[in-house]
């Protein structure tokens, strides 16, 4: 198998992952896509440096995490530079029958993800790594360039107000 199949075969099996940290990071749909084009050409072109005796999908995930944060950042610096632009939010539709069960949980974490988007990127980016990318606390500090007690507060704080939003949700329902 030539790297170029082998590199295929990683970007499928990896593909849903990536964009899913993506998604989480950045917020929309279209962002998460460019994001995640962004993230697998970037590892394509490394590919030469990957160390198999790590596990691809920390590589890949590092390199995405890496890139949306920059993203979001270059995004804040445009946002203080040139003034509040509200962000188009696009939601994720699926055509796929559901048993009422999926439709429950389908509609549970729709409440947690909008929850999720709904929180200001100081909170939403620490927690999306941690659970979503399953980063450490030392890795989100070494991304973020803050020290690891900063981001267990900021992953405290975030889970409080996530919690709070959840449950104002609950109660409009």
């Amino acid at each position: 198998m030539t790297q170029r199949v082998s590199f295929e075969e990683l970007y499928r099996t990896h593909y849903r992952r990536v964009f899913g940290l993506c998604r989480q990071l950045l917020g929309t749909w279209d962002q998460a896509e460019d994001a995640t084009q962004e993230v697998f050409m970037r590892a394509h072109r490394a590919f030469e440096s990957y160390d198999p005796k790590q596990r691809f999908s920390g590589w890949i995930l590092k390199i995405a995490t890496n890139y949306c944060v920059d993203v979001v950042r270059r995004r804040t610096k445009e946002r203080q530079l040139f003034g509040n632009e509200p962000v188009e939010i696009h939601e994720i539709e699926s055509d796929r029958p559901t048993a009422v069960g999926e439709l429950i949980t389908a509609e549970q974490a729709g409440k947690v993800k909008d929850a999720i988007e709904s929180l200001p990127e100081k909170y939403r980016i620490p927690l999306v790594l941690a659970y979503y990318g399953e980063s450490s606390y030392e890795a989100i500090a070494t991304t973020l360039g803050i020290s690891r007690n900063h981001v267990g507060v900021l992953i405290l704080r975030g889970k409080q107000q996530l919690r709070s939003l959840l449950r104002e949700v609950d109660e409009e329902t």
